[in-house]
């Protein structure tokens, strides 16, 4: 397995961005799954606080871990708000296709992440079944741009991004329903969790929708110690589904 640091430039953000992919010494395609981080953290956090590169060393799939600061991998359309929605989807995406032998097709291509980035990996697979076709999320942050009030206040000047339901998970389900255009969804939370609340409504919101879909609550909390254990079911979820390809 291979162990890659990148550095390039994001033409939707106009700067230059880093990322981290674990690869294994398998020849291609290979299918990818993105990793994306939490609120606090950036692209080097999985690979620090897990054993993901112990996990993964015998699979044929590429890790990818992007950087997208405290966007909530939504594009800003406030002055001097960066497009990070366009960065994850169009530059991060390119960029690993140009570089690695892999599966450029959506069938080969899932996003998981925790927190912060668990919402961002269901946000962008609704968003965008014609790049993703599976997403799971761990302790997901699924009330962002779906009700404000809960959202903790130093993220409190997104509300004003939250219009239409752009960028509510429940109404873009309610929308890929009708359109039938479902990513494969999983997604866990812990019981002690303060983000269980709402995990437990978007479970009971997929089910009213008769969206198909994996749902699991563990022990444990907001913390590495739970990610750590549970990043291996969305492992063994994204390679029960994501195929090889050429």
């Amino acid at each position: 397995m291979s162990f890659v640091t990148m550095e390039f430039y994001g033409e939707s953000i106009q700067k230059m961005c880093s990322l981290y992919v674990l690869t294994p010494d398998l020849e291609g395609p290979l299918p990818v799954l993105y990793l994306l981080h939490g609120l606090s953290d950036n692209h080097s956090v999985w690979f620090r606080r897990t054993a993901l590169e112990r996990y993964v060393q015998d699979l044929p799939l590429i890790v990818v871990m992007p950087d997208a600061h405290r966007s909530f991998y939504v594009n800003d359309k406030r002055p001097g708000g960066l497009n990070y929605e366009a960065h994850i989807a169009g530059d991060v995406v390119g960029i690993v296709d140009r570089t690695f032998h892999t599966v450029r097709d959506p069938a080969g291509r899932g996003v998981a992440g925790l927190s912060m980035g668990g919402y961002g990996a269901v946000m962008l697979a609704l968003r965008h079944p014609e790049v993703f076709s599976l997403a799971c999320s761990h302790s997901g942050a699924m009330q962002f741009a779906h009700s404000p009030s809960h959202i903790r206040p130093d993220v409190d000047e997104y509300a004003e991004l939250f219009d239409a339901g752009e960028y509510d998970v429940f109404h873009l389900a309610r929308r890929a329903k009708r359109k039938g255009r479902l990513p494969a969804l999983y997604l866990d939370c812990g019981t002690e969790d303060p983000l269980l609340g709402i995990n437990r409504q978007y479970h009971a919101h997929l089910e009213k929708l008769q969206i198909d879909h994996e749902y699991t609550e563990y022990g444990g909390a907001h913390d590495w110690d739970y990610w750590d254990l549970h990043i291996r079911q969305s492992l063994a979820f994204a390679m029960a589904r994501l195929g090889r390809q050429a």
